[in-house]
């Protein structure tokens, strides 16, 4: 627990410059999230993700983003009833086999792995759907960082170092291209303000990392809903989002969700594209589900998500849980 409190005083002590203004349509909005299996005492398989996020306030017609959103078959069905944004990202995510106190891992264990991005993308939405479109560019392998920085969290807290970190994936370019698609229904009006809304997806990734289709929905239920899709998270997930237009002065809600994938390709899991070395067996189906909750006013959003995540591998022994804390500012 003492990594988790680290780990959120250090979110916290970022995120305090960058509250701003009531967030609406003219305001952009800036990100940490912080994605992590301690929060349920593990310390396994996707055992750490972080990422820092910038959506940009609704963009005028003259700007790449909205050119973008013009051309691109996937939101040509908008009309000219809808507001893009642009939105940035640079993000770590890390990967270690259950037991790190093997200088030779388990070869039927999920590799040592990490993967260092940036990604830059466009979003879209009406009244009722979501559309994102993000590109990603990163490095896997030493160059990502990730033993690095697992190694210097652990020293820092006392914590044993992970032992088998010379037998993680070698280090290629990953280049992946995500599109989702959220639609929301209309609020069912409760007393008391309470409210309640169903957000069915539908997404596709494509390249080097990640090659899956996925489907799912998530519901809300809780007090002045808001106007948004939910928190932000790492792919592959449900989609959220980093922007949020609160319409009252303090709401609170909470969420659960499912999502589905067909799994082409894991690298994380399969290995390097073109180089031998650590390697298992992707299951081709897997699922999340996920429960979680969150307070949000007209200049912050803060939020807990805990995930089940179903086997990944064919000699997975149990399934996975993390937690993620999402801060969200409104600039």
């Amino acid at each position: 627990m003492r990594r988790i409190a680290f780990g959120l005083a250090m979110a916290a002590l970022l995120a305090v410059p960058a509250a701003g203004q009531p967030a609406d349509s003219t305001h952009g909005a800036f990100s940490i999230l912080e994605e992590n299996d301690l929060f349920f005492n593990t310390d396994r398989h996707y055992t750490n993700g972080t990422a820092l996020a910038y959506t940009t306030p609704a963009l005028d017609a003259d700007d790449w983003a909205v050119s973008a959103a013009d051309v691109l078959p996937v939101f040509q069905d908008h009309g000219r009833n809808y507001e893009v944004r642009a939105t940035y990202e640079l993000g770590q995510d890390m990967f270690t086999p259950d037991n790190t106190t093997l200088a030779n891992p388990d070869p039927k264990d999920r590799p040592y792995a990490g993967f260092l991005f940036a990604a830059v993308g466009v979003l879209s939405k009406t009244d009722n759907r979501m559309d994102q479109l993000q590109l990603q560019l990163g490095v896997v392998g030493p160059a990502s960082l990730a033993e690095d920085a697992q190694k210097f969290v652990h020293t820092i807290l006392g914590d044993a170092l992970p032992k088998g970190w010379s037998h993680q994936l070698r280090d290629e370019p990953g280049l992946e291209l995500t599109y989702d698609r959220t639609y929301r229904t209309p609020k069912v009006h409760l007393p008391a303000d309470l409210a309640l809304d169903f957000a069915p997806h539908m997404g596709v990734a494509i390249g080097n990392v990640y090659d899956y289709v996925n489907a799912g929905a998530m519901a809300r239920f809780g007090f002045n809903l808001p106007d948004d899709y939910g928190p932000m998270r790492l792919d592959p997930s449900l989609p959220g989002a980093n922007f949020f237009e609160p319409k009252h002065d303090f709401s609170v809600y909470a969420f659960a969700g499912v999502d589905g994938r067909v799994v082409g390709r894991n690298l994380f899991l399969q290995g390097n594209s073109f180089q031998s070395g650590p390697r298992v067996d992707a299951n081709l189906l897997v699922g999340d589900f996920l429960i979680g909750a969150a307070i949000e006013t007209r200049w912050f959003r803060i939020a807990f998500t805990h995930d089940f995540r179903s086997k990944e591998f064919k000699t997975q022994t149990s399934t996975d849980q993390f937690g993620a804390v999402s801060l969200s500012f409104a600039l």
